[in-house]
């Protein structure tokens, strides 16, 4: 069995009568990851009391964990949907009530549900979504005004000129027969490109979402990488329950990079210290990386992997979501990954050219830092430089208060801070 230690948090190790109260076992999970089931399996084997091992039993009965041919536990779909429902009201518990249930991408002619409201026909939108009542109205209207105008030209022209002391008998109909209009009825009516109008439906576009999880040896302490998992969790299970088109995918970064499957994100876990020197300056070949640390922070190999993944996906749109708590303290030239600490230069450039790719290609950004102290933290500074290169959005929290933030947008091309609570 192996031990990890961290900085002592105040909280008791959850004893089995305490596991399933106010969610205790998903926050079990979440905090040990895949050391929780295998804590969990020692007690179903030896059970200290009969309580406990009724406990054990009752997460079986009950269809929160399984076992595979191996005997091992695992967590079935429906403890991984209450871990992710759990952790998307987690976070937005505390958001104050709007007006509105929120906002939908309005389109012409095709795609969701038709909504009220109509829109003027352009060039290139389906004749199919034809508002009928609209465009009889508008060609009525129009055809109204024209012969209201036409009218007023008529009367205008058979009126006598100022200062002339006899009427042009010409011009002047006579009193008992009324000036002769177009007929606004009993004939076809002529429609104008301008007189259509089209039915309006909610957007049906589609988004691919890559997920980048911070691992990195720093990720242990505070809680974080179990905070990193709830918010992960939390837009899966958005993605899952509103935006079934879409695709979300999770990569974990640390000295290298890997595709995490759905089914283990609960599970995942930063990687171990292992290496404490005052400064770290080595290069390890790509294929040898297993043999190195593993506690650095290679974002820049994560981003690489997040465009591979994007490029197979269909989505309209595409974004990459980045959850870390520190600055690049490692990147990828040629063959060759370099672990540097402190943070060098050379892996903030790499990683930001990293970045700069990947907006050509589409790609949107939005990163959140997980911090204690915003204003003393100097890696923000990377975080900034990401958001301003990417013209992205940055979440700065703490954290043990993930529903509070201060967030910073680039998206108008000019720095923009709010509050969120």
């Amino acid at each position: 069995m192996e031990y990890y230690y961290g900085q002592f948090n105040g909280q008791q190790f959850p004893t089995g009568d305490k596991l399933f109260i106010s969610g205790g076992l998903a926050d079990f999970i979440l905090e040990y990851g895949d050391q929780a089931l295998r804590a969990l399996e020692e007690m179903l084997k030896n059970p200290k009391n009969a309580d406990q091992e009724q406990l054990l039993q009752r997460l079986l009965d009950e269809g929160l964990l399984d076992k595979d041919g191996q005997g091992r536990l695992r967590l079935t779909p429906r403890a991984i949907t209450h871990m992710q429902h759990k952790a998307l009201m987690e976070i937005f518990a505390d958001l104050r009530r709007g007006q509105r249930e929120g906002h939908q991408r309005v389109t012409p002619g095709w795609g969701g549900e038709r909504i009220e409201g109509t829109k003027p026909y352009e060039f290139g939108d389906p004749v199919s979504e034809l508002d009928v009542n609209a465009t009889l109205r508008n060609a009525l209207s129009r055809v109204a005004t024209q012969t209201m105008k036409q009218a007023a030209q008529a009367w205008s022209d058979s009126a006598p000129w100022p200062g002339q002391s006899q009427p042009n008998q010409a011009k002047i109909a006579p009193a008992n027969q009324p000036v002769k209009s177009p007929p606004l009825s009993g004939g076809a009516i002529k429609f104008h490109e301008r007189d259509f109008e089209l039915h309006q439906h909610e957007g049906t576009t589609s988004c691919s979402t890559v997920v980048l999880l911070d691992m990195s040896g720093s990720m242990m302490r505070h809680g974080r990488f179990a905070s990193a998992k709830r918010v992960a969790l939390a837009m899966q299970a958005l993605v899952r329950s509103r935006f079934s088109q879409d695709t979300i995918d999770f990569v974990g970064f640390y000295s290298g990079a890997k595709h995490i499957a759905e089914s283990q994100l609960p599970l995942a876990m930063p990687k171990p210290v292992t290496v404490h020197d005052y400064q770290v300056r080595t290069k390890v070949p790509i294929d040898q990386l297993a043999n190195a640390p593993q506690h650095f922070t290679n974002l820049h190999m994560g981003l690489q992997l997040a465009r591979r993944i994007l490029r197979r996906r269909g989505g309209e749109n595409k974004q990459i979501f980045i959850i870390t708590d520190g600055q690049p303290t490692a990147h990828v030239e040629g063959d060759m990954v370099y672990l540097l600490y402190p943070p060098d230069p050379r892996s903030t450039v790499a990683t930001l050219k990293e970045a700069a790719m990947a907006v050509r290609e589409g790609c949107r950004f939005s990163t959140f830092a997980l911090i204690e102290d915003y204003w003393g933290m100097e890696w923000v500074g990377f975080v900034d430089q990401l958001a301003r290169l990417t013209r992205g959005i940055s979440f700065y929290t703490s954290s043990g208060d993930l529903a509070s933030c201060v967030m910073e947008s680039y998206l108008s091309g000019r720095k923009k801070k709010s509050y969120i609570a």
